[in-house]
């Protein structure tokens, strides 16, 4: 295994080198702001618009996607970077290391706020739906002969597990850095320190291990090793365990991970009562229950109470609740990070901000507790559930035996002219994994819209749209 020089500080615990780059650059407090920027711009951000979050997408009332819930996640992440990076600049970094100090208190929050745009770039189409679809085809045909030979048999034990436990937050390390044919060789270019806040699950697919937070899943897939390495090795990743590809998390991750788990748990409510599905009384006072659960000395709950029965719009009230939720979280968050810096830059913190603060605040359990009954349950989130599923497994099974048999033709040769260009890496290889995850990326980065309407073109049920 690689053997570290040095040991993680705050100091060097970031990294303005970019994928494709062998050194850092010498303008660091542009570079992250470069990386939000890309992102922003990129294809693969803006196919999130029209992937689903929780509810069905389009329709009457506006709900999230997967690109407005980003963005909001990005909000929070950049005002928890901000929080973080004055108060390590001002009580960890040595004075005399301006480097340090102009990226925590001018760059930390770039960071996190473009690590925040990424962390669901790599989820399919319909939710969690479309991730056990990829999964379930590959064990559901494991025994399916493919030019005589089962499909199990062209794949090695760890490349078989990354295909049957197909991971979002991997394949966004992939979508960010593999380059794709005729493509940058870089990927998106994006700086380490950005890679680094995204890897909730720093190990490969073998190594999970429900009982660690940073094992719960995994990281990476087998074809972007490397690269997860070189990101650790950068930026002084402890190593867990004497394994080579674990490690625990990254301090940046931590942010990341509740700008987003406070973005869903409070946001979903607010769509389940623009739908009706949960009446205002019931949100609104779940909301006002975790404000003041966390009593923050600068939320006064009775001037609350007062501006809130001003609003007569009910969702424009709730949506006043809802930011209110939000800050108070966001600043208990910050506040819980700082209490516990020393074990998370030393990795021996095995928790999450939102679930130690959810062990202090029967509010915030009851949220989920209510929401995975009365949302996650509801019979619109299950039907979509359901489609995706049939969706994506209709169209793995067109696209993976034809990239896998070494002679194509007929069917398996219409299939494949269907593959944009840049997915075609099954061409220029003779890995069956490669080829594998190539008809994966196509897939896994269609909108639900583009998925179904494949779906119905190549099933037949809406040939009309072939003229």
């Amino acid at each position: 295994m690689t053997t570290f020089a040095l040991m993680m500080k705050w100091s060097n615990c970031y990294s303005n080198r970019r994928t494709g780059s062998s050194k850092s650059t010498q303008i660091p407090r542009t570079e992250y702001q470069r990386d939000f920027d890309r992102l922003i711009f990129a294809s693969s951000f803006r196919r999130l618009q029209n992937k689903t979050q929780v509810f069905p997408l389009p329709g009457s009332t506006f709900v999230h996607n997967r690109l407005t819930h980003s963005l909001e996640v990005a909000s929070v992440g950049r005002s928890l970077g901000t929080i973080i990076g004055r108060h390590l600049s001002i009580n960890e970094i040595d004075p005399m290391d301006t480097d340090s100090l102009q990226f925590y208190q001018f760059d930390l929050s770039s960071v996190i706020a473009a690590a925040c745009l990424a962390h669901d770039i790599g989820n399919p189409a319909f939710g969690h739906s479309g991730e056990r679809a990829i999964s379930n085809y590959f064990m559901e045909h494991a025994k399916t002969r493919i030019e005589g030979k089962p499909l199990r048999s062209y794949f090695s034990d760890i490349e078989w597990l990354d295909l049957i436990t197909f991971e979002g937050n991997a394949n966004a390390f992939r979508v960010l850095t593999h380059p794709y044919r005729d493509k940058p060789e870089s990927g998106m270019g994006l700086t380490y320190s950005t890679l680094s806040a995204i890897l909730k699950y720093p190990c490969e697919s073998k190594a999970i291990n429900k009982k660690f937070k940073h094992r719960k899943k995994y990281g990476f897939f087998q074809s972007e090793k490397e690269m997860f390495l070189s990101v650790a090795e950068e930026l002084n990743m402890h190593p867990d365990q004497n394994n080579p590809t674990v490690y625990k998390r990254h301090p940046f991750v931590y942010l990341v991970e509740a700008a987003d788990d406070i973005c869903y748990r409070i946001i979903d409510m607010e769509d389940a009562h623009r739908l009706g599905i949960m009446d205002k009384n019931t949100v609104s006072e779940s909301f006002f229950n975790i404000i003041e659960d966390l009593d923050r000395p600068e939320d006064n709950l009775n001037k609350i109470l007062i501006s809130f029965k001003k609003i007569k719009d009910n969702n424009d009230s709730i949506a006043y609740l809802r930011a209110k939720a939000i800050n108070a979280l966001t600043l208990q968050a910050a506040d819980t990070f700082i209490n516990f810096q020393d074990k998370i830059l030393d990795g021996k913190w095995n928790n999450t901000l939102i679930d130690f603060i959810e062990s202090s605040s029967p509010s915030l359990s009851d949220i989920m507790t209510l929401s995975k009954k009365a949302i996650y349950n509801h019979h619109s989130v299950v039907e979509i559930e359901i489609t995706g599923y049939h969706v994506m497994s209709h169209l793995l099974n067109l696209f993976v035996p034809a990239v896998l048999r070494q002679r194509n033709k007929g069917t398996d040769r219409m299939a494949l002219n269907l593959i944009p260009h840049q997915f075609t890496e099954y061409e220029l290889t003779k890995s069956p994994y490669l080829k594998a995850l190539s008809v994966v990326d196509f897939i896994a980065g269609m909108t639900d819209a583009y998925a179904t309407e494949f779906y119905r073109k190549t099933t037949g049920i809406d040939i009309s749209k072939h003229s």
